[in-house]
């Protein structure tokens, strides 16, 4: 069962029977590693994409977040975040142009303004960043469930465990009820758009419909959490006590090494290449062999763990 099906399921569901070739329910290769160490390799993965702002890094790592999705997700899903995520790009390496003038190599004129190559790359590339933090977000949010967060930090950090755990649920939570907004406004038909003008208009409506129905939802969540006294403590319980093992030792060190390496190899990327005036070259591509295997780790966890399930059962 891939891990974006089974994180939605809730603890203590049947499991499947011995010898049926199914895996239990609930289950997924994320459970075999500790929720600190996932939560740490998450964590740097998406500090590199968006502290490395090089093109061959952002391609890796869009690359590699978009493929764990269609593994975790399905391909739909994936397709429908898209399907939003490139007119995202694409208006980013529009818009930047307007607002920087920098550049050697034009490539049209608009009325005074001059619109230069290496604005639309640098405009891109950040698109590009955006779009893979917002995935590497999701793809988070389907593999750390909150009780792992907060038991990661809560007992530390409750504030922050808290806060984290919240803003991984935060994107997956807006897109699905943007969609359930557009679903009901696509079912009045008294609210269907006849021109652009009222396409623009729903389209603000629906924004509108989606912020008041976060901040409903935030002082509802402020008033559960004040009923059932939070902060009455300084450490928290956890649901599920997770045990730091060899395996956990084991795959702390690998990310940390893949991590220190990507780190490194990615300073000396960003150093030596410049978007403005002019932009240079891409460096070795031996270079980005540990990043591109860094931010593969996620994807490689889950496809060997479930090669590992099939030959067992």
């Amino acid at each position: 069962m891939r891990p974006g099906g089974a994180v939605q399921q809730s603890d203590g569901q049947q499991a499947g029977r011995p010898g049926d070739g199914r895996r239990p329910r609930g289950a997924h290769a994320f459970d075999l590693v500790h929720p600190a160490v996932v939560l740490g390799c998450f964590a740097a993965i998406l500090a590199l994409t968006m502290l490395a702002i090089h093109p061959v890094f952002l391609a890796l790592s869009f690359s590699a977040a978009f493929s764990f999705s269609l593994y975790a997700r399905g391909w739909r899903p994936s397709l429908r975040t898209l399907a939003w995520q490139a007119p995202l790009v694409l208006l980013c390496a529009l818009v930047n142009p307007l607002f920087s003038g920098a550049g050697s190599t034009e490539l049209f004129r608009i009325a005074s303004r001059t619109v230069f190559v290496e604005g639309v790359a640098f405009g891109a590339c950040m698109g590009l960043m955006l779009a893979a933090a917002l995935l590497w977000f999701s793809n988070a949010a389907l593999v750390l469930t909150s009780d792992k967060v907060l038991g990661v930090l809560g007992g530390l950090l409750p504030t922050v465990g808290l806060m984290v755990s919240m803003t991984m649920r935060l994107v997956p939570q807006l897109v699905e009820r943007g969609r359930l907004i557009e679903s009901a406004l696509k079912a009045a038909s008294s609210a269907r758009a006849h021109t652009g003008v009222e396409g623009v208009a729903g389209r603000v409506r629906q924004v509108s419909v989606l912020m008041g129905w976060s901040l409903e939802d935030s002082l509802e969540t402020a008033d559960a959490m004040r009923a059932r006294a939070w902060g009455a403590t300084r450490r928290r319980t956890t649901y599920v006590r997770h045990r730091f093992r060899r395996f956990d030792c084991a795959a702390a060190a690998v990310c940390l090494a893949l991590g220190a390496a990507s780190a490194v190899l990615a300073w000396v990327a960003c150093v030596h290449y410049r978007f403005y005036p002019v932009m240079g070259s891409l460096g070795p591509w031996w270079g980005y062999l540990p990043f591109a295997l860094f931010v593969s780790l996620p994807l490689l966890l889950c496809l060997v763990d479930d090669a590992r399930w099939k030959k067992v059962c």
